[in-house]
């Protein structure tokens, strides 16, 4: 899974923020949520794990100051922005919670991880580690899709990602068992794309779901897309769970 996981973003590297930066308002919308629930203050310290280019590093070290930025893939960590506020770290969330990997700070005031727990085969695990490298009273938040979604892709792909997605609550779970104060809920933003776009968007799998399908299945299931959704443009909410623990 790893090894998969680090070529996909690898390939998308170059091209990852044209597809992910849906609008200045969405990266807006979803940097208030991820600080209104984490509450960075300056010198805390800060680490975003599988970072990716750095899209809410920045948010996170306008508030902090320096950030932490862990990611499996060398070529995502190059296109983080420029300065001392971004530490790069080459390394998965396994490694970084088994110790594996030399980190700036023993523990952490702020842990972030968006997108990325669905990578990690043994979630419970990876989640203690993360939690045991946070100081008293600090705080991680686990962003996720919930296990349903409105996205219009094609039907293989989301009986796929319904099978594997996990489940926010049991993520939730799993912070309590390592001993933090857990709280969960959702938020979602407006989606609108032009349908050319977001086809193009798919053709180049810009979810790490799409890479299970190869080029023949792509284009068979961006033909069901645009048969099944007639029109110029494709509106959807963008639908996210928030699960924070906090260190007592």
């Amino acid at each position: 899974m790893q090894g998969e996981t680090r070529a996909h973003y690898d390939r998308l590297a170059d091209s990852y923020d044209e597809n992910w930066a849906y609008s200045p308002e969405f990266i807006g919308w979803m940097t208030g949520c991820i600080l209104d629930r984490l509450d960075p203050a300056p010198g805390d310290r800060v680490a975003d794990v599988g970072c990716g280019t750095g899209l809410y590093a920045r948010g996170l070290a306008e508030r902090a100051g320096r950030v932490v930025c862990v990611d499996p893939s060398a070529k995502m960590l190059k296109q983080l922005p420029t300065g001392d506020s971004y530490l790069p770290v080459e390394a998965s969330a396994e490694q970084l919670a088994s110790g594996e990997v030399p980190l700036p700070y023993d523990r952490f005031d702020t842990v972030l991880v968006k997108e990325a727990i669905h990578h990690v085969d043994d979630r419970r695990a990876v989640l203690r580690g993360l939690a045991d490298l946070l100081a008293d009273g600090g705080r991680l938040l686990v962003v996720m899709l919930p296990t349903r979604i409105e996205y219009p892709l094609f039907g293989e792909a989301i009986a796929m990602f319904e099978r594997l997605q996990p489940d926010p609550e049991d993520i939730a779970a799993y912070l309590r068992d390592a001993g933090l104060r857990v709280g969960l809920d959702y938020a979602s933003f407006p989606l609108s794309f032009s349908k050319a776009r977001y086809l193009t968007m798919v053709r180049n799998r810009y979810m790490s779901l799409l890479s299970c399908f190869d080029d023949e299945q792509i284009e068979a299931g961006i033909a069901e897309i645009d048969k099944r959704y007639p029109g110029e443009r494709l509106s959807f909410p963008d639908r996210f769970a928030f699960v924070r623990g906090v260190r007592s």
